[in-house]
């Protein structure tokens, strides 16, 4: 049996893990959206709540991966800054928002302070 050589096993497990923070960091940099998806997005949302089946669950949400919903004081989709934003919602089926817990707290229906 040959002996495993332990500085590249762990080079190759450091570059593995190199290569996954990168890709991640890559799915947070989306391009904006444009005028008409992020209209699209806000008339999907509408429709989502109104089914009754969907609620704008507050304070859950990742770094830009929010959801949006036209009105004052609400945000849009992919404009949240920071992971578990306040004032930044993600749609979460109807009675599960505020048993969805973060290392901010649990969702809330309403907006948070930020």
């Amino acid at each position: 049996m040959k002996a495993t050589n332990p500085v590249l096993v762990a080079s190759a497990f450091a570059i593995a893990l190199g290569s996954l923070a990168a890709s991640a960091a890559m799915a947070q940099d989306k391009p904006m959206m444009t005028k008409e998806q992020m209209m699209k997005k806000q008339e999907m949302t509408k429709k989502e709540v109104k089914s009754g089946k969907m609620e704008m669950c507050f304070g859950v949400a990742l770094k830009g991966q929010n959801d949006c919903y036209a009105g004052a004081g609400t945000t849009c989709a992919g404009t949240s800054t920071v992971d578990y934003q306040g004032n930044a919602f993600k749609l979460e089926p109807k009675g599960t928002c505020t048993t969805i817990k973060t290392p901010s707290g649990v969702g809330s229906l309403k907006p948070k302070s930020v």
